[in-house]
């Protein structure tokens, strides 16, 4: 039992958030910002961006039942909002060419961007967390609590992780690009936008067998 729970959380949570959060879409966004700092201070920002997304997805994954409760949000309704934004933006990525969780355009007037947009909303946007979230309302209706808490640390190994990994990206920034180049980046993306959807679908899936089964 408590195998197949660290199988399905952490392998599913990790398989969505690198999908959601593309860390190879945020080699630009990395390297337009950090361009003219010290290497020293550019390893600085990944390593604190690497950082900040990581805590932003946990505190998703712990508060985000907690407010869900306060509003009256049911589990099945949040995986049934949180997959139609997830399909969306794999919809936007396959057909549009937009990467998911986009960054707004920032003035390079100050010399920290570790927080904000490289991390937020840049690796943990708004589709991550709703990602997140959706895989917190799965935990959160185990009836066994040993389970439940094997299932909260393997979703939170996910998370550092996914963040590791895009840690990891804006590190060797320069050298994925020149290994990936911009054709590489592009079928790599439509390719993640494709797995979006599916995701997507699979949470819309959950939450209406959940919604109706609480209705």
């Amino acid at each position: 039992m408590l195998e197949a729970i660290q199988f399905q959380y952490f392998l599913g949570a990790l398989v969505s958030l690198l999908v959601i959060t593309n860390p190879p879409s945020k080699i630009p966004l990395f390297v337009s910002l950090t361009q003219g700092m010290s290497p020293e201070r550019q390893r600085q920002q990944a390593n604190m961006a690497g950082v900040y997304a990581a805590a932003i997805m946990l505190v998703s994954l712990i508060g985000g039942n907690v407010l869900l409760a306060f509003f009256g949000i049911s589990y099945g309704a949040m995986r049934i909002a949180g997959g139609l934004v997830v399909a969306v933006i794999g919809y936007q990525m396959l057909f549009g060419g937009n990467s998911p969780n986009k960054a707004p355009i920032v003035r390079r007037d100050k010399d920290d961007y570790a927080f904000f947009p490289i991390a937020m909303p840049g690796i943990a946007g708004p589709g991550t967390i709703a990602v997140v979230i959706g895989f917190s309302t799965e935990i959160a209706e185990l009836t066994d609590y040993v389970a439940m808490a094997v299932a909260f640390a393997w979703t939170a190994l996910a998370i550092c992780a996914t963040a590791g990994v895009s840690w990891f990206v804006m590190r060797y920034s320069d050298v994925i690009t020149k290994r990936l180049g911009p054709s590489g980046t592009l079928v790599l993306g439509k390719l993640m936008g494709f797995l979006l959807i599916c995701i997507g679908v699979q949470f819309v899936g959950s939450g209406i067998r959940t919604f109706m089964a609480g209705s």
